[in-house]
C-alpha cells in the first residue's frame, strides 16, 4: 500500500518494530518487491523520491539534533551507502525482457573502504551483447506516472552539472575481467526513457575503481533513473560490489521545455499554482486566482547557485523569482509589482523584507530576474542592475530549489537557468 492509514497497515509496522528485521525476513520476501523505495509527494519535491535507509538517517539524526550531538554520515555523506543490514536503496535489476536473469542483489558484509556494507551484483552468464544493469530511480519512474488514488509531486534528485562519484570492487574469485559503466536514463519524446553512458573501467578479480562524471546536459529532460552496468566480452559469471553510488554540487541546468516533447518536464515541476498547462505556447505560464502560489523544482541540497529567469507579468499583484525554496512557506524571493516596488524576502515562519526599492512593474513587458546566494549574501538583480546586494542575518535558509512566483494574475517565462557560483 502507499500508507498505514488502515488498521492492517499500523498493526504491520508495529509488528515490524516489535520484532525486527528477523520476524520480517522469516516469512516471503516483503523487502525485495519495495527494494526500500519510498515516495513523499511535498512541496519540497527534491525530497519525493527517496528510500527507507535515508529516512531512517533522517530520523536518527533528528534524534541527535535534539540532543545536541553531531549527525550520522555513513561513508563521508554518500546518498547511496547501502549501511543497513539487507538494504538496497531502491536498486533494482533492468526488467528488460533481454537480460532476465542476469543479475541479482544481495546487500552482505565488508568489501567497503569507509564502511561495513556493500551491495554484491551477482551477474550470470554474460556474454557479448548481453549485459548486466542495476538502476535506482531519481524521479516519478516510469510505472507511477499514471498512479491512480494519490497524486505524486516530486522533483528530480539528479540534474545535469552535478558530480556522481562510485566505487565499485570486483569479486577476488573473479576470472577474467568484466567492465563496469555508469549510465543515467532521462525521460524523452512520448516520455520514453533515454540512456546516456557514463565512464567505463575494467576491472579484474579483486581489482577497484572509483567512478567521478559531470552530467551532461540533458535537453531540458529530467533525469528518471542512475545506474551501473556490467559487462564483457566472453562468457562469464560472478560478482562486483557496489560500495556507494552519491552526487554532489549545484547543478547547472537550463529548466525548459525539451524541442522534442514530451510531458514529464513538466511534472517535474511541483505545481503549486492554480493553472500550469503544459500545451501553451509559453513553456511557462502561471495563473493564481488567490493569494501567492509557486511552482517550484529542485533539491534541499542545493546551497550555493545563481537562478535566472525572464519573468513577464500580465495583470497581477506580484511575480517573482526564488530561491533556497523548501516548500510553499520558506524560501528567499525577489519580487516585482505591489505598490511600484521591488523587494528582497525572506518567506520563512511569516515574510520578512529584507530590502526595497522603486520600481514601476510594467505589465506585458518581459523583466530578467536573478537571484544569487552564497552563504548568508543574497544579491538580486533585474536586466542586469543589481538592486540589493546584502547579509541575512538570520540566515536560517541554507539550501533549497528554485521557484517561479506568481501572485493573484497571470504571469509568463520562457526558461530559468541555474548555475554554481564559486
Amino acid at each position: 500500500g502507499w500508507d498505514t492509514d488502515c488498521n492492517s497497515g499500523n498493526v504491520g509496522c508495529l509488528l515490524g518494530i516489535k520484532n525486527g528485521l528477523a520476524s520480517i525476513d522469516a516469512g516471503p520476501d516483503w523487502r525485495g518487491p519495495v527494494a526500500d523505495q519510498l515516495y513523499l509527494p511535498t512541496a519540497d519535491g527534491g525530497r519525493s523520491i527517496t528510500d527507507a535507509v535515508t529516512e531512517t538517517y533522517n530520523i536518527v539524526n533528528i534524534g541527535l539534533a535534539l540532543a545536541g550531538k553531531e549527525p550520522v554520515a555513513p561513508k563521508n555523506g554518500a546518498r547511496f551507502h547501502f549501511e543497513l543490514p539487507g538494504s538496497v536503496q531502491g536498486f533494482r535489476p533492468d526488467d528488460d525482457i533481454y537480460l532476465k536473469g542476469a543479475l541479482t542483489l544481495e546487500n552482505v558484509e565488508g568489501h567497503s573502504e569507509t564502511g561495513r556494507r556493500t551491495v554484491a551484483l551477482r551477474y550470470r552468464h554474460l556474454a557479448s551483447g548481453r549485459v548486466a544493469r542495476v538502476t535506482s530511480p531519481t524521479f516519478v519512474p516510469p510505472e507511477a506516472i499514471d498512479m491512480t488514488g494519490y497524486a505524486l509531486l516530486a522533483s528530480p534528485t539528479l540534474y545535469p552539472g552535478q558530480e556522481v562519484r562510485a566505487r565499485v570492487v570486483a569479486d577476488g574469485t573473479t576470472k577474467g575481467a568484466v567492465t563496469c559503466r555508469l549510465f543515467i536514463r532521462a525521460y524523452g519524446a512520448n516520455d520514453e526513457l533515454t540512456t546516456t553512458c557514463g565512464p567505463q573501467a575494467v576491472l579484474g578479480g579483486g581489482e577497484d575503481h572509483e567512478f567521478q562524471w559531470r552530467v551532461d546536459d540533458t535537453g531540458g529532460q529530467p533525469i528518471a533513473q542512475v545506474g551501473v552496468e556490467i559487462s564483457s566480452d566472453e562468457a562469464t559469471s560472478g560478482t562486483v560490489y557496489l560500495d556507494y553510488l552519491t552526487w554532489e554540487g549545484t547543478p547547472d541546468v537550463e529548466l525548459r521545455r525539451p524541442a522534442e516533447g514530451g510531458t514529464m518536464w513538466h511534472r517535474a515541476w511541483v505545481n503549486g499554482v492554480d493553472r500550469f498547462e503544459p500545451h501553451w505556447s509559453e513553456p511557462y505560464r502561471l495563473i493564481q486566482n488567490q493569494g501567492r502560489g509557486l511552482l517550484i523544482q529542485g533539491a534541499r541540497e542545493w546551497t550555493d547557485y545563481q537562478v535566472h529567469a525572464t519573468i513577464t507579468p500580465h495583470m497581477i499583484a506580484q511575480a517573482g523569482l526564488a530561491a533556497r525554496v523548501q516548500g510553499m512557506r520558506r524560501y528567499y524571493a525577489l519580487l516585482l509589482g505591489k505598490n511600484g516596488k521591488a523587494r528582497l524576502v525572506r518567506e520563512l515562519d511569516g515574510e520578512k523584507v529584507l530590502a526595497e526599492t522603486d520600481f514601476p512593474c510594467v505589465p506585458a513587458v518581459t523583466y530578467g530576474l536573478s537571484l544569487r546566494v552564497k552563504g548568508n549574501r543574497l544579491q538580486a538583480s533585474v536586466d542586469g542592475e543589481v538592486l540589493f546586494d546584502l547579509e541575512d542575518d538570520e540566515p536560517l535558509l541554507h539550501g533549497g530549489a528554485v521557484a517561479l512566483i506568481c501572485e493573484e494574475g497571470y504571469m509568463a517565462s520562457d526558461g530559468v537557468r541555474v548555475q554554481p557560483v564559486g
